[in-house]
């Protein structure tokens, strides 16, 4: 296909896609969908090689969320079954912390519900990551906490935060649809002050919602030019007792031809598969590492996830490595300083965290005789395990 070459050449050049071309990306067809994940292999690998970064997620504050995202468990009216607890203690954290960096996670994710924090809130989760980096001095933390006030992102980076995560989710058109108690421009401004105080920025997405391939489109340009390191990439998990429980849109197929978008329009950027890759992707799951090359490992923030193990014996099986705490994850030019320089991404694979979550993953059921594109809702499994219980967590 002419596009696709296009497109490869494009990405081995760093040059932006027309739109025309991104969405004719998404309208290809089944038949050519392996031609699609060939093209956009080309470019992921000339980046990042056959590596893949793996991401732990750590929920600091589980529930109780003022604000109203539509897709969160963790929100505001939220009649989801999930654990609710309030903050866990730094050395209650970093016991967490330490279960995913065992598993090979080179980045820990500190994720929080709640629209933004206090300064108190900033005070604890700066203990908690002086706790982590104690006990692994090599570690990257990544904080997910909302919307930032002045002066906060410089007081976590003091603290020893690497990254911060804050998702634009969707397009601005239909932001206002998807959730009323903040707006598209607050979070644009976070991601901006994480930038400015010399944070590795990380900003994504949530396909699924019942957007338009326009919608998509728009907010992967928008991510463009906000030029953040990390762009993760959530498939909605239609929480029963939320807004969008009924909303079960995707398939594999649908899932592949969004990352090879957003790969094509970020070729130079970590493309993270976060949330809903077990319940959308399913058996589809190692393609997509062709197109993505970091991913979360074992436990989301509200919902389980796949098997740790599981997660290792896939990439292997699929013929990538893991990448090692010693390996920097972006390409030289990005790593230099400045906006868009810094290594890593950010955490951006959340159900929760309010105005910085976005949708869950959760672990596999058996096969059931459902076709492609029915509901899957036996896939979507609560957190039971982990931070905030006295059960081992998964990684």
């Amino acid at each position: 296909m002419d596009l696709l070459n296009t497109l490869v050449d494009k990405g081995l050049r760093r040059e932006t896609p027309t739109r025309a071309e991104a969405l004719a990306v998404l309208g290809t067809t089944d038949d050519e969908l392996l031609d699609v994940v060939a093209a956009a292999g080309k470019v992921r690998r000339h980046w990042f090689g056959r590596r893949v970064k793996l991401n732990y997620l750590v929920n600091l504050k589980s529930g109780l969320c003022p604000e109203d995202c539509s897709y969160c468990s963790q929100r505001l009216g939220s009649k989801a079954d999930i654990l609710k607890y309030t903050w866990l203690k730094p050395d209650e954290a970093s016991r967490a912390a330490a279960a995913g960096l065992a598993g090979g996670a080179k980045r820990v994710c500190l994720v929080a519900s709640g629209r933004g924090p206090t300064d108190r809130d900033v005070d604890r989760v700066s203990d908690t990551i002086k706790a982590i980096k104690e006990q692994n001095e090599d570690v990257e933390v990544c904080a997910c906490l909302g919307l930032l006030s002045a002066g906060q992102a410089e007081r976590l980076r003091e603290a020893g935060a690497d990254a911060y995560n804050h998702n634009l989710n969707t397009s601005e058109s239909t932001y206002g649809e998807i959730t009323t108690t903040h707006t598209y421009a607050d979070r644009v401004d976070t991601v901006r002050k994480a930038h400015a105080a010399s944070l590795s920025a990380c900003s994504g997405l949530i396909a699924g919602m019942g957007e338009t391939d326009e919608d998509l489109v728009d907010v992967v340009f928008s991510l463009r030019e906000l030029d953040p390191d990390s762009v993760p990439v959530n498939f909605l998990i239609p929480f029963e007792g939320t807004p969008l429980a009924k909303e079960w849109n995707l398939t594999p197929q649908r899932c592949l031809r969004i990352l090879a978008m957003v790969r094509f329009v970020c070729p130079d950027v970590e493309v993270r598969i976060a949330g809903g890759r077990e319940v959308h992707l399913r058996t589809m799951q190692p393609l997509a590492l062709h197109l993505a090359n970091s991913i979360f490992l074992g436990d989301y923030l509200t919902s389980e996830g796949q098997a740790g193990k599981a997660d290792l014996e896939m990439i292997a099986d699929a013929g990538f490595e893991v990448e090692g705490a010693g390996e920097v994850t972006l390409p030289e030019h990005r790593t230099g300083g400045g906006c868009g320089s810094h290594e890593g991404g950010g955490c951006g694979s959340h159900e929760g965290g309010g105005v910085c979550g976005t949708v869950s993953a959760s672990a596999p059921a058996p096969a059931a005789s459902a076709s492609a594109d029915e509901p899957r809702p036996d896939l979507v499994a609560v957190r039971r395990r982990g931070a905030g219980t006295d059960l081992a967590p998964n990684a």
